[in-house]
């Protein structure tokens, strides 16, 4: 029972640093918090929360994840960035997380636009614009990756109150 308890409690524990880690780029957050659904799923014998419900969420972070790697280029390309700009926007990413580590992640691909647009011959406005829609595109992303985190959040209060009551 205690072991059970402790267990509940990880995984909301894993939950919120799910959602913390939409916010800071270093955590893994839609996978943290699928793993907290995952233990809390174990710990009451998969009765609230079902195989079928955990493979549902599983395919959604997974999305998310790929969401992650496209969401700054779909911005670029919405804000009419060239081919250079999106190259330089995918550059940017590997870069920018080597070079500046979380902070790399919006400003890598923002550079990359930037520099990449600039080479392809556009003026600084134009590449600018082009750069922010990376910005805007991570920012979507991020939007995507917290309500799908709440949802989850949701999902796993829910059950705890069956579980209570």
């Amino acid at each position: 029972m205690v072991g059970e308890i402790l267990l509940i409690i990880f995984s909301f524990a894993l939950i919120l640093s799910g959602a913390a880690g939409v916010l800071m780029p270093f955590l893994p957050g839609v996978p943290l918090a699928w793993l907290g659904m995952l233990a809390f799923a174990y710990a009451t014998d998969f009765l609230f929360i079902t195989w079928k419900a955990l493979l549902i969420f599983l395919g959604l972070t997974l999305l998310t994840l790929v969401l992650d790697a496209i969401a700054p280029v779909l911005g670029a390309k919405k804000y009419k960035a060239t081919t250079s700009g999106v190259v330089g926007s995918i550059l940017g990413l590997f870069i920018g997380v080597a070079a500046f580590g979380p902070v790399g992640i919006i400003l890598g691909p923002f550079l990359g636009t930037l520099f990449g647009e600039i080479y392809h011959g556009r003026d600084s406005e134009e590449a600018v614009r082009s750069a922010k829609g990376t910005v805007v595109g991570f920012l979507a992303g991020s939007a995507i990756k917290l309500a799908l985190v709440l949802v989850m959040l949701g999902f796993m209060i829910s059950a705890a109150l069956t579980v209570i009551f």
